[in-house]
């Protein structure tokens, strides 16, 4: 199967349902996201556990396992410009089965692809991306799946929320009452399965501080 999962580095990331997922013992996953976590964390856990077979993605930098496996040969992988990955989503979620693009023309991205020229411009045509199933974070929720994310975890969320023929949110307060309409990210019609994530601290990839300067 293939399967969206929203998350930037490993903000925002369905840290709960990566878990379920990888405690199914599915096998042979092509995940599409724009990196595949660290190594023990995020979706690197999938990598771990050997059941991810092919990767759609922008960055992977922050993943030992991952490089090694791809390097092995262990790991299919096509490489997304971010900008053309976010598209390729939203144009799924849309119903819109390709586009053209100029990003990735002249480079290995082209390779393969078909091309014409519009107003001087040579252009790339891109897939749309259409998932089985699109596993999501947000920060609140209601009864009927509308979803809010908060501030930058929102990141791919919204888009990978749209591109799955079933998508599963997960949201760190489910409201017993509704979103107010204006507040709302993501409306409920493209959620079909809601659960409440597991309260946990919040990972961060990289932590940088600077020394406390005396009041």
């Amino acid at each position: 199967m293939t399967v969206a999962v929203g998350g930037f580095g490993l903000s925002g990331n369905p840290t709960s349902l990566i878990t379920a997922l990888r405690d199914t013992g599915v096998r042979d996953l092509t995940i599409v996201s724009n990196n595949m976590g660290v190594d023990g964390k995020g979706l690197g856990l999938l990598l771990e556990s050997g059941q991810v077979s092919r990767v759609l993605a922008s960055y992977v930098g922050e993943n030992r396992l991952f490089a090694q496996k791809f390097l092995d040969g262990g790991l299919d992988v096509e490489f997304v410009p971010q900008g053309t990955l976010a598209e390729r989503l939203r144009a799924g979620g849309a119903g819109i089965p390709a586009f053209y693009t100029p990003t990735g023309v002249g480079t290995p991205v082209a390779e393969g692809k078909s091309a014409t020229v519009f107003d001087g411009v040579r252009c790339i045509l891109e897939r749309g991306i259409h998932a089985d199933v699109a596993l999501v974070h947000a920060h609140s929720a209601d009864a009927e799946g509308n979803l809010r994310y908060r501030l930058t975890a929102r990141n791919f969320n919204p888009l990978v929320a749209t591109a799955g023929t079933v998508t599963i949110a997960e949201a760190e307060e489910v409201l017993t009452g509704y979103l107010e309409p204006d507040d709302i990210h993501t409306p409920g019609i493209y959620v079909q399965r809601l659960v409440a994530a597991e309260i946990r601290e919040k990972d961060i990839e990289q932590r940088t501080v600077r020394p406390r300067v005396d009041a």
